[in-house]
């Protein structure tokens, strides 16, 4: 297999679950193709198939399972087409993937952890936990899928560094347990029948750039939509961002847009109340992206988004109220005064100002009667800060290679320790992102022999890290490449204040194969 072939399959989401259905349905071509190796019960169940609920990214990553293990001869098309089929009538509920849909929207987090000890030891040394819980199974299949992974993979034992213990046993009784009891399969959802052509407001989060509020077109393309996204951010640059999307199942949105020649992908939820949230990304850099809540332009009274969401006591700011409907006269949490600068019913701009005495809490933005809960927090002096993500990584790349540079993007948020005074407990308030000087530091001892800090990259002013090149360094001891352990330090100024936090960032090598779901 070339590296062409491989960069295909491994890359699902751009062929599967954006190109068109063009040669056979998603039935006939299960009904055909893979009736051929999975049978029918008498239920007229096919085996294998029909004892799985997955997400549209976990049912390609099936089918092209099936191409590379098996040599299922497969087109595009007739690709596309059966993995529609599949999540529409074998998907989950977006309820179902609450807790885990950081790992389909590519959200750079630190913490992937089972719902114990022995769950993570065991799923999360070769994948995410999240890529177990996005799939619902029979408990027979559950346990063919031990034994399935066992016969792939038959080092497995010892790259889970489980000859210390009965690793088989384990994992045919506790681990069965916890699968069988916490994802079992109860049945697929309905599909969800609605149109969502139309308008729709949009408003949300890019870290490294800031908020934004926009509008989102959405038109109907034969079997498919057209969309378009018109972006505005608070520092008034503006982004458009076009293409193409498929809504699957019960509420699986996922579009395939460009931006300015770069490719992106969007993968939301569409909710009960008919809203949608989740995220969109560079295609070919992930942790370059945004969080997004859309909202139809026709839909009930609403506030989307107040930006900043923070406002320091005894001082005024221009703050920017984004939604739908917005009639009525604004008002503000307890000890902040504001005048109207302007007023629509998609925006409303205030010139607001926070007594000095203002209580330190975060309250509620309302305009008429719609409400944003704990939309504008007014602080006194900041208690710390914390650098986001807590732990991360980026990848080398370029450098006349086929696999781009892969970066970090962090953000420093502002705290107030609470009414209890103590840090990092329930009752601590998040401010939001401050501005922050920036730099980087080896981690440890070993990254200062090697001057990690000034080989594997560069931290910009918006607190991206950009990765160094790919490729062995001859300025390197035993000319190793570019890879590094790094400490990632922001400062802020708050007043007379200085506060520092720390991330910490593993500037790594390539990804070859980068699964939709990892």
């Amino acid at each position: 297999m070339n590296r062409l072939t491989l960069a295909m399959l491994s890359t699902c989401a751009t062929l599967a679950l954006a190109a068109p259905s063009l040669g056979a349905t998603g039935q006939e071509v299960l009904d055909t193709i893979c009736a051929a190796c999975h049978a029918k019960d008498a239920d007229g169940k096919y085996s294998r198939i029909d004892a799985s609920r997955r997400t549209p990214e976990g049912w390609d990553m099936n089918v092209v399972r099936m191409i590379r293990n098996y040599g299922l001869n497969l087109s595009d098309a007739d690709r596309a087409a059966v993995v529609r089929y599949l999540a529409d009538t074998r998907g989950l509920s977006v309820e179902e993937t609450d807790g885990y849909r950081y790992v389909l929207e590519k959200e750079p987090v630190a913490d992937d952890t089972g719902v114990n000890q022995l769950m993570t030891e065991t799923c999360r040394r070769c994948h995410s936990y999240a890529r177990v819980a996005l799939q619902r199974r029979t408990p027979e299949d559950w346990k063919k899928l031990i034994n399935f992974h066992l016969g792939q993979f038959p080092s497995l034992e010892y790259q889970a560094l489980a000859r210390d213990r009965d690793w088989w046993g384990m994992a045919n009784g506790e681990v069965l347990g916890e699968l069988t009891r916490r994802y079992v399969d109860g049945g697929a959802p309905a599909k969800a029948e609605v149109d969502m052509t139309g308008e729709w407001r949009v408003a949300g989060h890019q870290p490294g750039r800031g908020d934004y509020t926009g509008a989102m077109t959405v038109t109907a393309e034969g079997d498919a939509y057209a969309v378009t996204v018109e972006l505005t951010y608070a520092d008034g640059s503006t982004a458009t961002q076009s293409g193409r999307a498929i809504l699957y199942g019960a509420g699986e949105w996922r579009g395939s847009l460009t931006s300015a020649d770069t490719a992106l992908r969007q993968v939301l939820a569409l909710r009960a109340d008919r809203t949608m949230d989740g995220r969109w990304f560079h295609t070919d850099q992930d942790t370059i992206g945004g969080r997004i809540k859309a909202v139809r332009a026709d839909a009930a009274p609403q506030i989307l988004s107040v930006s900043p969401g923070h406002l320091k006591a005894g001082e005024t700011a221009e703050i920017t109220v984004s939604g739908i409907g917005l009639t009525g006269a604004p008002a503000l949490p307890a000890g902040v005064t504001a005048e109207v600068v302007s007023q629509d019913a998609t925006k409303v701009v205030l010139k607001a100002t926070a007594a000095a005495d203002a209580p330190a809490a975060a309250g509620d933005v309302a305009i008429g009667a719609s409400a944003l809960p704990g939309a504008l927090t007014v602080y006194p002096v900041l208690d710390r800060v914390t650098v986001e993500p807590a732990l991360t990584y980026s990848r080398i790349g370029g450098n006349g290679g086929p696999i781009p540079k892969h970066p970090a993007q962090f953000e420093a948020i502002g705290w107030l320790n609470g009414p209890d005074g103590q840090p990092e407990t329930p009752d601590d308030i998040r401010v939001g992102a401050m501005p922050a000087d920036w730099r980087t530091e080896d981690f440890d001892d070993a990254a200062r022999q090697m001057e990690d800090a000034r080989f594997a990259g560069q931290i910009q002013p918006d607190g991206q890290f950009l990765p160094a090149d790919a490729g062995p360094n001859p300025e390197r001891p035993m000319m190793t490449n570019n890879a590094g352990n790094l400490k990632v330090i922001a400062t802020v100024k708050d007043g007379d204040t200085t506060l520092e936090a720390q991330g910490h960032l593993y500037a790594t090598v390539q990804r070859f194969v980068d699964m939709p779901i990892n």
